[in-house]
């Protein structure tokens, strides 16, 4: 990947593409309730496999460019996107209010992270 995207833009590509497999490893067995436990651990695991194939080079290639604490900040924001839109379109539980203000304040922490005063 480096080399095809701008060095700024390589992590956030890769953070949003390994957010999707930990969104689905994490959240996507709610569907399968009925499903036994222990396997849905297992094939958890197996999915979150890719989800890190994909964070650990978006966090190496990001270090080149960002601090450790803009990394994290910025995973913590795409992790929300990817939640929102997998919580709406995926497990068909609407968005309320109150969530667009709790992630706005999540967006508000993540301004103060990337600018100096």
């Amino acid at each position: 990947m480096p080399g095809f995207l701008p060095p700024a833009l390589t992590p956030i590509v890769l953070l949003f593409a390994s957010n999707v497999f930990m969104t689905f490893a994490w959240y996507g067995h709610l569907k399968y309730k009925s499903a036994p436990l222990l396997l849905v651990i297992v094939v958890s695991w197996g999915i979150a496999f890719f989800e890190y194939c994909l964070a650990v080079p978006a966090n190496r290639f990001g270090s080149a460019v960002y601090s450790a604490a803009q990394l994290k900040t910025m995973q913590e924001v795409i992790t929300l996107l990817v939640f929102a839109a997998f919580s709406v379109l995926y497990l068909k539980e609407p968005l309320g209010w109150n969530h667009l203000v709790g992630f706005s304040f999540i967006a508000a922490g993540a301004f103060f992270i990337f600018h100096k005063f």
